[in-house]
């Protein structure tokens, strides 16, 4: 971890000793495995509650829609996209911000996102401190 999620980590932990904050829940629905064992890990090291899923169909059809404080989404994924899933989640009348992220380069992409309401668009690999910036200006949305 970086130092500035270090000073994070240390922040959000003596708040939640404090008493004054519960831990949000964030989701990384992603279907590479190797981002759904490590990201979760990092997310509760910044002190969050954490949640990986596989695919849009699983995140959906879990318990967790409901309690996820912030979504953290791959844009390419077998038969439900990142996109996709916002359209549903939209239709279903949740309003969860979103924090994309992609390993592809394309130079419209990230506007594209941004342009439909999403907090940020990360280019794997991206640094915690990246990442860490993006979900706290997610969770000042909700």
């Amino acid at each position: 971890m970086d130092t500035a999620g270090t000073v994070a980590h240390c922040l959000v932990m003596e708040t939640q000793k404090q008493g004054l904050m519960e831990r949000p829940l964030i989701s990384v629905v992603d279907d590479d495995e190797s981002v759904r064992e490590s990201l979760p890990d990092l997310l509760k090291e910044f002190g969050f509650a954490a949640q990986a899923f596989s695919s849009a169909q699983e995140f959906l059809s879990s318990n967790s829609v409901d309690q996820t404080r912030c979504l953290i989404l791959d844009v390419y994924m077998p038969r439900m996209t990142g996109p996709d899933l916002v359209r549903e989640l939209k239709l279903r009348q949740q309003s969860i911000p979103i924090i994309f992220m992609t390993a592809k380069r394309n130079g419209n992409v990230r506007p594209k996102l941004l342009a439909h309401g999403a907090v940020e668009c990360l280019f794997k690999p991206f640094s915690d401190t990246a990442l860490l910036e993006a979900i706290n200006a997610a969770l000042q949305v909700t």
